[in-house]
């Protein structure tokens, strides 16, 4: 038996007899004060939490999955593979994963994407030392979709968190009625915090959570992570940087934080490298999901916004947005420095990203895409996305291939040698491939979008009315079709494609603005992608909006 086979084995032992040890009670509560959380950031032993069972508190939260005997092979086969990855990196130890999460941080608003408007460094030396995704996309148009997907592996049609609501608008323009989205991402999903947490590993989160209910098994303790500093439910975080417990959290008549961190990305950050610090000596999961570049959460240090007033105007876009995103960056900078003085650089996956595009008030422009969040054009789905493993990734190169979000769960387990958990339906591919070989190394068919609702904050060169209507959208290869389900469900479907305008079809290679609709002139292409996405709706079994919303008037203005 080889040396990584032999630890691989070992390895496993030792997680069977863990799983024979019994459970140490958690005993954190997710609504407690945030001095009560700090108390001690290296987590408890692993709890179990059994599916289906009721939940009371936090602490006596059991888990929802066991890796059975009949798993063992799979498990020692990624085991395997794991510790074949570790020899190439000088390491034997399962890697670390940080994931640093933006708040509608757009596109082309970071430095190495844009064309010098914005200032991050530090990103930018991610990206040299990292992959680039450049076609990397969110699993929805605003946040709470896309954070689910995140958490659960699953497309939104899978979780049923289908946006921040879905009947936002008028009514009097909507010609449907729309399928009601749930508030929260259930109990039941096992999470890849959860997953990573069985495997051992210490699990935290910091910063936006904005997938739970008044259900103790929605907020972040209950869904695998050993320590939690977050909003209760809110988006932007008030009273993040004063408040402590459900009270504080809630309290959003003032947003701003002390005048050395009003957007609250140093104290997120703070907690994360703190967390870092106490588990060093032992893998760690960090779900870093700061509160900026939100509206209601965009602020900048004195400093930064001098530093941005100096460099003058820029067109289209809020000086107070790239001031913003200047602290933000700073303290990307900060957590990369940490890895490096705690000598865990070498074996920390780090993934940076946003949850969708930028808001219409911070990016008025998002030049060459179009549209913004709550849209499903690029401009509000498309995502900035750099994966750094030294080792592992070729520094400085470029994956061209379509990703999603989706993608992250089955990378960390797949990176980490963990086995998808027993019942859970993944929707994504491991992202291993692509960091080994960024061009041609992933093969993935299609990525998927469905929202059957009405978001407002129109897009008014697409729309006078909505940001979007109910909409399944497709991405195969170069091209993206939109399937627009008011236009199909009443004005004659697929007989009628000809003059009903339910379908636009776009070559992105070509056309990345969406300008050019090509549904009427390459015919075969847009049956072939239409017929993969009514595939895709009816086997994941997403709800489509068929009947008449009774307070539509055709005649309403906008």
């Amino acid at each position: 038996m080889g040396c990584a086979a032999f630890l691989a084995v070992t390895w496993l032992e030792r997680v069977r007899d863990n799983d024979n040890t019994g459970a140490h009670d958690m005993q954190t509560n997710p609504c407690t004060k945030t001095s009560e959380v700090r108390m001690s950031l290296t987590p408890p032993a692993r709890t179990r939490k059994t599916k289906g069972a009721k939940m009371s508190t936090p602490s006596t939260i059991n888990r929802r999955w066991r890796v059975k005997t009949a798993g063992a092979l799979a498990l020692a086969t990624a085991v395997l593979a794991t510790f074949a990855i570790g020899q190439e990196t000088g390491t034997l130890r399962k890697p670390n994963i940080l994931l640093i999460y933006a708040d509608d941080l757009g596109w082309g608003d970071v430095g190495y994407q844009s064309d010098g408007r914005f200032l991050t460094p530090n990103i930018d030396r991610l990206a040299r030392e990292g992959v680039v995704f450049s076609n990397s996309y969110s699993c929805g148009a605003n946040c709470a979709p896309s954070r689910a997907s995140i958490l659960s592996g699953g497309y939104t049609a899978r979780h049923g968190l289908l946006g921040n609501g879905t009947d936002r608008g008028p009514k009097n323009h909507q010609r449907l009625v729309p399928i009601p989205t749930k508030r929260h991402l259930e109990a039941s999903f096992v999470t890849m915090a959860e997953a990573l947490k069985e495997a051992g590993y210490a699990t935290a989160h910091f910063g936006k959570w904005h997938v739970a209910s008044r259900d103790p098994g929605t907020h972040p303790s209950g869904q695998g992570f050993d320590v939690a500093y977050h909003a209760f439910s809110d988006s932007t975080g008030g009273g993040a940087l004063k408040g402590e417990g459900v009270a504080g959290w809630e309290s959003l008549t003032d947003r701003k934080g002390p005048p050395n961190d009003p957007s609250g990305v140093y104290t997120m950050t703070d907690k994360a490298v703190e967390f870092m610090a106490s588990n060093r000596n032992r893998p760690f999961f960090v779900y870093l999901a700061h509160y900026a570049i939100h509206a209601g959460a965009r602020n900048a240090r004195p400093e930064s916004r001098q530093l941005v007033a100096e460099r003058g105007k820029a067109a289209n876009i809020s000086d107070l947005y790239i001031a913003n995103t200047y602290d933000f960056d700073d303290s990307v900078g900060k957590l990369l420095g940490k890895l490096r003085e705690l000598e865990l650089e070498d074996n920390t996956l780090v993934v940076f990203t946003s949850d969708n595009g930028a808001s219409r008030d911070q990016s008025l422009d998002p030049v060459p895409l179009s549209g913004r969040k709550g849209a499903f054009y690029e401009g509000g789905i498309r995502v900035p996305l750099i994966v750094r493993w030294p080792g592992v990734t070729q520094a400085g190169a470029t994956c061209s291939t379509p990703v999603s979000q989706v993608d992250f769960y089955p990378t960390f387990l797949a990176a980490a040698g963990v086995p998808v958990p027993t019942g859970t339906q993944l929707d994504g591919v491991s992202l291993l491939p692509a960091l080994k070989q960024p061009d041609g190394g992933l093969n993935r068919a299609s990525i998927f979008w469905h929202f059957p609702g009405y978001i407002d904050n129109p897009n008014r060169a697409r729309d006078p009315v909505f940001g979007s209507r109910p909409i399944s959208v497709i991405r195969k290869g170069d091209w993206k079709l939109h399937l627009h389900h008011e236009e199909w469900a009443l004005d004659g479907g697929r007989a009628a494609l000809a003059t009903n305008n339910a379908v636009e079809l776009y070559n992105l290679k070509d056309d990345i603005g969406e300008h050019k609709n090509l549904a009427l002139e390459n015919t075969a292409k847009r049956d072939e992608l239409l017929d993969d996405l009514l595939k895709w709706i009816a086997d994941i079994k997403a709800p489509i909006p068929t009947e008449k919303n009774p307070a539509y008037d055709p005649n309403a203005k906008p």
